[in-house]
């Protein structure tokens, strides 16, 4: 017998016979003499303890008499099947069993010590509550028709889990109530109808013992591990095409029926899309929407009342009502948004059902009737075991719609940035809208942000084709002495005339590329190295032992893979790549943290060093509440990112294999401007032949000379500000001042004119020196807003 702790309820339990003595009192007076002896043996140990009959409320009596309360319950474990069958005597909802078949026992002693027995999808409250909806029916004939599976969880001896289904047999059992009862109404009724989780409701109106359970019941339990025996909707939401797909609704209109024995009844769903808080038609499907009825999309606080959205979108949860007309008719004009829909529709009853899972509502399923009542929180509460199949099935399809989408944009546009995104997607709906009217002559829409302030700038490596052009002189003339040597080796028995030509030419490439490096001297010694050396010394290699070791030498230092001396070019090429890959990497890190100041468009170029574009404006954040306070944070973020690359660079510098410097530099431009997705170049750019203007200079500026000399506007150690207009100039040099303060410029500012360029006149520059810090100096703020800087002003 096993016996745990008594769970709270609104039934005070006392086990008795007293309903199965009644069943052997009536076999009494039959004809088999053995069964008429059973019950006359079994009757007689009613008579001689009464409160077998009466009641047990003291459990300790169950261990005392356990011999007797078998022998009453023989008819009811049959000693011959008590092996096989897995069955107990027990009371509903509660620990308490006070007789089991021997196949329970062994299965609960293969379980190990110190399991505890607990119905798997039972949880306390919904214990009470299960209780109560069993008193309505016993007391008030109110049948709620609440059928879910019960289940146990028990490890084998293996320690697999197994799952037992568990079926109540009640004909022992009678409900009675108590002083302490509360008599139920019919607007009670209605009430608990639409508030199953409410469990201080239903406490209220069933307080605790306020019933007396008399009896006991037969748990008929059956393994299910290996079975799927919930319901055939399970099914249905695994194995059948995904939402929206052909067949899938009326499927699930059926299955639902029978799930929860409702013959009027019909399924909806909604989409839910975060981005615009807003429901939407499944896409391509005939599906309906009785949230949306007949839209398109809707705004969930246009669809919702504030207590459905609440359950819904922030708690997760069922919403149900049971009854839409009464509702309506309460309320008329001032009725819920969703209670005026679904009355519209001839909707009775309804249940909302939010799809979820760890990242969020995904949609609602809409459960509906014509009828009331049939439908309310307690039905709501029966899709719990079915939940899981539903999201897989949502999430199913939302993926298949994703990956469409993503196709699209993959097919008609390139790697986009989140801050625009919302915009591609949009399209790439309409799109998939067009597409289904105009086929083949659908045409993916324009994308233009107008009125969008732009910023750019640029960390370069100074003197970088300086420096390459080095790098090669020195590999080419390394890799030419290397061969001379061979060449001078060649022992005099050996030797040809055409060696002291192919000596002479090595020779004089030399001093080409000491003297007169040229455009196309790397290309045409390569080209020599190639066709004239190589095939040279593997011929040379077979002739002499001496000659091999030293051919072999000359090619162990040769790159595999491009076929030369690549030793300085390798230095300064791993260099920028390692400058543009930590530049990059900071930038993008810094980028972040500026996207949460407020949204806009970004993008960067690794060339040799790093650019960015930034955009920001109205139209890219698709929201009521740009001000160009954002703008003027933004540009101090920049100046400050700017300085804190140099930094970090030179910080660096010895890590890198090549030294080299930086210089950085900003172009400011005042108007707004457009940009536009070029979808055959797949990539932004601005719109508008006078727009057109700022990426002329963006990409010539960087080689601007300051007038009247030969010094570029760019200069190591200091960050160049390019501008035109003297707003500009006046408010940049506030952010300077400002970062003066705070030790990240020098106070050496200048401020020069710079050439004209084609078509671009009246540039001005400033030029102020960076302060470098050690990177382990300690810094109470990295980085400074525009408010830090309005503050100090005011001070």
């Amino acid at each position: 017998m096993l016996n745990h702790n008594h769970i709270e309820s609104p039934m005070r339990i006392q086990i008795s016979f007293n309903k199965l003595f009644e069943k052997y009192a009536l076999y009494l007076k039959s004809d088999d003499a053995f069964l008429a002896n059973k019950a006359a043996r079994i009757l007689e140990l009613k008579s001689k303890f009464p409160f077998f009959s009466e009641g047990i409320s003291d459990f300790s009596l169950l261990e005392t008499y356990q011999n007797e309360i078998e022998i009453i319950l023989q008819d009811c474990f049959n000693d011959v099947l008590t092996y096989n069958e897995i069955k107990t005597a027990s009371v509903p909802f509660q620990n308490i069993i006070f007789n089991a078949s021997e196949r329970f026992k062994s299965i609960i002693k293969n379980a190990g010590e110190g399991f505890v027995l607990n119905i798997k999808n039972m949880p306390l409250d919904d214990t009470y509550i299960m209780a109560c909806t069993i008193i309505l029916r016993f007391c008030y004939g109110y049948d709620l028709n609440f059928k879910r599976p019960l289940i146990y969880e028990i490890p084998d001896d293996k320690g697999i889990m197994r799952y037992y289904k568990i079926l109540y047999n009640a004909d022992f059992c009678e409900i009675t109530p108590t002083e302490k009862a509360i008599q139920i109404t019919e607007e009670d009724y209605e009430m608990l109808l639409d508030n199953f989780h409410d469990v201080d409701l239903w406490k209220a109106k069933f307080p605790v013992d306020s019933y007396i359970f008399k009896g006991f019941v037969i748990s008929n339990i059956f393994d299910v591990t290996d079975d799927q025996s919930i319901s055939n909707i399970k099914s249905t939401l695994i194995s059948k095409k995904a939402i929206g797909q052909d067949g899938f609704s009326n499927s699930l209109h059926d299955e639902f029926r029978s799930f929860l024995g409702i013959d009027n009844l019909k399924i909806g769903f909604s989409f839910y899309d975060k981005e615009s808080n807003g429901f939407e038609h499944v896409y391509g499907s005939n599906m309906r929407s009785y949230l949306l009825n007949g839209l398109d999309q809707l705004n969930c606080e246009d669809a919702l009342c504030g207590e459905s959205y609440k359950k819904l979108l922030k708690e997760k949860s069922y919403h149900s009502v049971s009854y839409v007309s009464k509702l309506y008719h309460r309320y008329k004009e001032n009725a819920p948004p969703q209670i005026q829909s679904l009355y519209k529709q001839g909707v009775e009853s309804v249940v909302l059902a939010p799809i979820a899972n760890a990242s969020g509502l995904l949609g609602v399923l809409e459960i509906v009737s014509e009828k009331p009542k049939v439908l309310n929180s307690i039905s709501a509460n029966k899709l719990v075991d079915v939940m899981p199949f539903i999201i897989s099935a949502v999430e199913r399809s939302i993926n298949e719609e994703e990956n469409l989408i993503e196709a699209i944009i993959q097919q008609e546009c390139t790697s986009i940035h989140p801050s625009v995104y919302w915009k591609f997607r949009k399209a790439a709906k309409k799109f998939l809208l067009d597409k289904q009217v105009l086929g083949s002559n659908a045409n993916f829409s324009k994308l233009v942000f107008k009125d969008v302030y732009p910023l750019f700038g640029q960390i370069d490596v100074k003197g970088s084709s300086d420096a390459r052009n080095q790098a090669t002189q020195k590999d080419l003339v390394l890799q030419l002495t290397l061969v001379e040597k061979i060449i001078q080796g060649i022992p005099e028995h050996l030797n040809l005339p055409i060696y002291n030509q192919i000596l002479f030419q090595v020779q004089a490439f030399k001093k080409d590329i000491k003297t007169e490096f040229k455009v196309d001297s790397e290309q045409v010694v390569n080209a020599f190295f190639k066709s004239e050396i190589k095939p040279l010394f593997q011929f040379l290699a077979k002739k002499d032992a001496k000659l091999e070791e030293a051919v072999n030498d000359y090619f162990s230092k040769i790159d595999e893979a491009l076929d030369i001396v690549y030793y300085y070019r390798k230095n300064y090429d791993d260099t920028i790549a390692l400058i543009n890959k930590n530049m990059a990497a900071l930038l993008d890190k810094k980028q972040l943290e500026a996207q949460q100041m407020y949204p806009h468009f970004f993008e960067r170029f690794k060339t040799d060093g790093v650019e960015h574009n930034m955009y920001i404006g109205e139209s890219i954040t698709k929201e009521e509440s740009f001000n160009m306070i954002y703008l003027y944070n933004l540009r101090l973020w920049q100046l400050q990112v700017m300085c804190e690359m140099e930094n970090a660079y030179y910080n660096n510098q010895d890590k890198y294999p090549l030294s080299l410097d930086v210089t950085s530099m900003i172009l400011v431009f005042n108007q707004p401007l457009s940009i536009r997705f070029r979808m055959d170049e797949k990539q932004f750019d601005v719109d508008g032949t006078y727009n057109a203007r700022y990426e002329v200079v963006k990409k010539r500026v960087d080689k601007a000379f300051i007038k009247g000399t030969e010094e570029r506007v760019t200069e190591k150690g200091k960050l160049s500000i390019v501008f035109s207009q003297k707003e500009d100039g006046q408010e940049y040099m506030r952010y300077i001042k400002f970062l003066q303060s705070k030790n990240t410029l020098s106070d050496d500012v200048e401020v020069v004119e710079l050439e004209d360029l084609q078509g671009v006149t009246g540039l001005k520059a400033i030029k102020v020196s960076i302060i470098y810090k050690n990177t382990d100096a300690n810094n109470s703020k990295e980085f400074y807003t525009y408010n830090d800087l309005m503050n100090e002003i005011k001070a």
